[in-house]
Parts: C-alpha cells; structure tokens; sequence
C-alpha cells in the first residue's frame, strides 16, 4: 500500500510542480500510515532517482524502455496502470498538465476509481483522503470524497511550497512491464522542441497578461505587454478574446479553455476579466488590474487596479521596473 506520485518529465528533467505534489505525498502518507512513491517512466531515469528520494520518496518505482523515451499515451497508460497494480497503491496522483490529466482519467477508468481531476488541494480527513476543487468557474469550493479502494487525482501546478530537498535515500525497483513496441499504435515520426527560452506558463512565479485591450494596436500592444514580462522575468499570458483574434498563439492563453496558472503576481493588462478567464487565474496570490473601464469585473478580484491606458501605464511600469531591479 503506497501514494504513488507519477514524476512527469521532459529530456530528462523534472516538471518541478511534481516535487511539490511528491512532498506533499509524503505528509499525507505518514497521516496515513503508508509510504509515498515515485513512478519514473522513461528509457532513462537514473538522473531523476535520487531527487525523488530527496523530496520524499521511500521508494521508486522505475519503468525503463527504449520505447519509453518520448510521452506515448497508449504506453505511459498501460505503465502507469501496470504499476498501480504491482505495488497495491492506494492513491495515483498526477500533476495536473495535459499529460498528467489524461494519464490519470485514464487509470481511474480503467481501475474504475473515484477521480479528482484538477484538484487544488488533499487532506486527509477520518482515515482518507479528501481533495479540494473549484467548479462553476472558480466560484464554488468542493470537496470530493472517495468510495473505491483507489484514489486517483490529478492537481493543479503550485498547489503546494515547493520544500527544499532533503536527504536522498529509500528503496529503487525496476518495474517488469509487459510493453512491445508493435502493440503500441502511436507512432513518433519527428520532434520538434518548442522555444525553451521561454517561461512556462504553469511554472511562473509572475505572468503579465494581455487582452482585448491591445486592439487598438495589437503588435505595439502585445510588445508592451511582451517587454514588461520580460523587465519582471515573467512569463507571458493573454486572454482568450486576445487570442481568438489572432494577436498571439493558442499557447499563452490563460483561462477555462487555456492554462489553469497559480503565480504569486498576475499583471492583467487590458483584460476584463470574463468569468472564463477568472476561472483560469483567480487563485493567483496577488492580482493587479489595468483597464481603461472602471466597471471592469476584474477590479473585483485584483488587490491593486489601474484605471487607465495600457499603452500609457505598461511602459512607465516597465521604465520604473527597470530603475529598481537594475
């Protein structure tokens, strides 16, 4: 019996909000009475070992093939349930990324387990767990209560401290799994790695965010927008009305139908803030508001507002930026 804690990584390292799901692993593990573990699957995990044992583990469960070296959802699945299974866990969690949240729907219907998908938090109440999620858009706190013997939930980025890391040591298996090549289906013929200079969205400590406010001029506004990111070393949102209109890719959307972002600062520039937006950023610890509409529903969520001009208030912001970090 065992929290089973899927490390999701890319090249080799790390998706770092795992650490935080793993540290938390092992707090509920010991209200539990039963140990927290790792699951690395790849054709390579030895670098990722011993940092998993240094944020928790007692053990790590390790699925090593060659066929394992890029994301295949057919056998990241197929592993992941056949893990679940050899060591008896009690609870499968994943980081709640798109990998993250279809591996673990597709273990709990496959184990016919109860599932908290996107949740923001665990606890352990009477004996069991319980997970925390928003619905209806970020307006109502449920608590989700388990009936099946396995628990399977998937959780939100920085839903947890990241803890520093502490002494590495515990109990390293190789998993025996039954996985062929020829049985998988999914077949990668190229790779093409995004721009890694980049901020992830779903790790950044700040985001500055653009919105249909930049329509007056959408190129000088987004770089605006783009530079004061950049002055702050944020990572760089926008709304979804930003970019349903073209003026920045799918990829920097934050919201119900982008990326769900937790930051410590989130600098909303010319966004109104749609309940579908709300929904993807509201847990943000600080927000802070620039938008020519006073009425403007994000002032009601944003500790500090600016009612003005983006293309007057972003430049200043980054000039006075500039004078302080130098």
């Amino acid at each position: 019996m065992s929290i089973l804690v899927w490390i999701e990584q890319n090249d080799g390292k790390a998706v770092s909000n795992c650490w935080e799901l793993l540290a938390k692993a092992k707090e509920l593990a010991a209200e539990l009475g039963t140990a927290a573990a790792a699951l690395l699957i790849g054709d390579d995990v030895t670098g990722l070992v011993q940092q998993a044992f240094a944020y928790g583990a007692e053990a790590v469960y390790a699925a090593v093939d060659s066929s394992l070296s890029n994301y295949r959802f057919q056998s990241y699945a197929t592993v992941a349930e056949q893990a679940v299974e050899a060591i008896g866990a009690t609870a499968f969690l994943t980081n709640a990324s798109i990998r993250g949240g279809v591996l673990a729907a597709t273990v709990a219907c496959r184990q016919q387990a109860g599932i908290a998908a996107n949740a923001t938090d665990l606890r352990v109440e009477d004996g069991k767990l319980v997970a925390t999620r928003t619905i209806y858009s970020g307006n109502i706190w449920a608590d989700i209560h388990f009936e099946t013997p396995l628990v399977v939930a998937s959780i939100r980025p920085r839903s947890f401290p990241l803890p520093a890391p502490g002494d590495a040591s515990g109990t390293a298996q190789m998993l025996d799994i039954a996985l062929h090549e020829d049985d998988i289906r999914q077949k990668i013929i190229d790779f093409r790695a995004a721009d890694s200079s980049e901020i992830s969205l779903t790790d950044a400590h700040i985001i500055v965010s653009g919105g249909r406010g930049v329509a007056a001029d959408p190129e000088k506004g987004f770089a605006l927008v783009s530079e004061l990111a950049q002055t702050l070393g944020a990572a760089l949102g926008a709304s979804r009305a930003a970019v349903d209109a073209g003026y920045i890719p799918y990829k920097h959307q934050v919201g119900q139908t982008g990326k769900t972002v937790k930051p410590d600062l989130y600098i909303a520039c010319g966004i109104s803030g749609a309940i579908q937006h709300l929904a993807g950023m509201g847990n943000s610890k600080i927000i802070v508001a620039i938008n020519k509409d006073p009425d403007a529903p994000i002032f009601e969520r944003a500790q500090y507002g600016i009612v003005d001009d983006l293309f007057k208030v972003a430049p200043a912001l980054t000039a006075e930026f500039r004078k302080r970090l130098n």
